[in-house]
C-alpha cells in the first residue's frame, strides 16, 4: 500500500507527476462508479430512462463536475455529478426508493475497492510493485464513507428528503442546500485541511483506514 495519509491528499509542496496521475484515475473510477451505481439503482426501483444522457453511458467526463472533482483535491474525496431521478416513477416509497439510490453511489464505490484491491493482490503476487490499484482502493473507499455525510450534494444529502415529508418548506431547504452544499464542503474542509483540525476525520478516518486495511489485507 502506498505511503501516504488517510483521505489522500497531494503534496502539493513537492508535486509529483506519477502520483497526480494515478490520483487522477483513481478519481475518475470512484466518480464513474459512484454515478453508474445510482443509476442502475434508479432504473432497478422503477424510474427507467431509456436513451437519457445522465445514464450507461460510462463517459466518466459527463459525470463530473467542475465542484465535485475540484473538491477531491482539496479533500481527498468528492462527488459525481448527480443522476437525475424521477421519483414519481417509484411505484413504492418514493422517499425510501430515492434513498436507496442515493446510498447505492457508496455502494459502488465499496465494491470498485474490492476488485481493485484484488487485482492489487494478484500484482503482487508477481512481485511487481503496485501503486495505482492500491490508490483505487483507498480513494473509492474515502469517496464511500464521506458520501454519508447528510450534505447535499453528496450521497447522504438524500436523507433530507428520505425523513422529512415532502412540503414547500422542505423543497426550498433541499434547494438553498443543493446550492450552497458544495461550496460549504469544499471551504469547510479547506479551512480544516489549514488549520490542522480533525474535526470530522477523527471520526471518518478509522472507517476508512479499516476498509482499506481489510480489502488489502495489510
Amino acid at each position: 500500500m502506498p505511503d501516504f495519509y488517510l483521505p489522500y491528499l497531494l503534496n502539493y509542496a513537492q508535486p509529483v507527476v506519477e502520483d497526480i496521475i494515478i490520483f487522477c484515475i483513481a478519481m475518475l473510477s470512484a466518480i464513474m462508479v459512484s454515478a453508474e451505481g445510482q443509476a442502475f439503482m434508479a432504473t432497478f426501483l422503477g424510474d427507467s430512462k431509456p436513451g437519457a444522457t445522465d445514464r450507461f453511458h460510462f463517459n466518466v467526463f459527463l459525470h463530473m463536475g467542475i465542484l465535485g472533482t475540484l473538491c477531491f483535491f482539496v479533500a481527498g474525496f468528492g462527488w459525481a455529478k448527480e443522476i437525475q431521478v424521477d421519483t414519481q416513477n417509484f411505484k413504492n416509497h418514493p422517499r425510501l426508493y430515492l434513498l436507496f439510490t442515493r446510498m447505492s453511489g457508496p455502494l459502488a464505490n465499496i465494491l470498485m475497492a474490492n476488485i481493485a484491491a484484488s487485482l492489487s493482490w494478484i500484482i503482487t503476487q508477481f512481485d511487481f510493485d503496485d501503486k495505482v490499484f492500491s490508490t483505487m482502493v483507498v480513494v473509492n473507499v474515502t469517496m464511500a464513507i464521506y458520501g454519508l455525510l447528510p450534505v447535499a450534494p453528496l450521497p447522504g444529502g438524500a436523507l433530507l428528503s428520505a425523513f422529512f415529508p415532502s412540503s414547500e418548506s422542505v423543497e426550498k431547504i433541499k434547494k438553498t442546500c443543493s446550492t450552497v452544499g458544495p461550496y460549504i464542503l469544499i471551504g469547510g474542509f479547506f479551512a480544516l485541511r489549514i488549520s490542522g483540525w480533525d474535526i470530522v476525520s477523527d471520526v471518518f478516518n478509522p472507517i476508512v483506514s479499516t476498509l482499506t486495511t481489510t480489502f488489502l489485507d495489510i
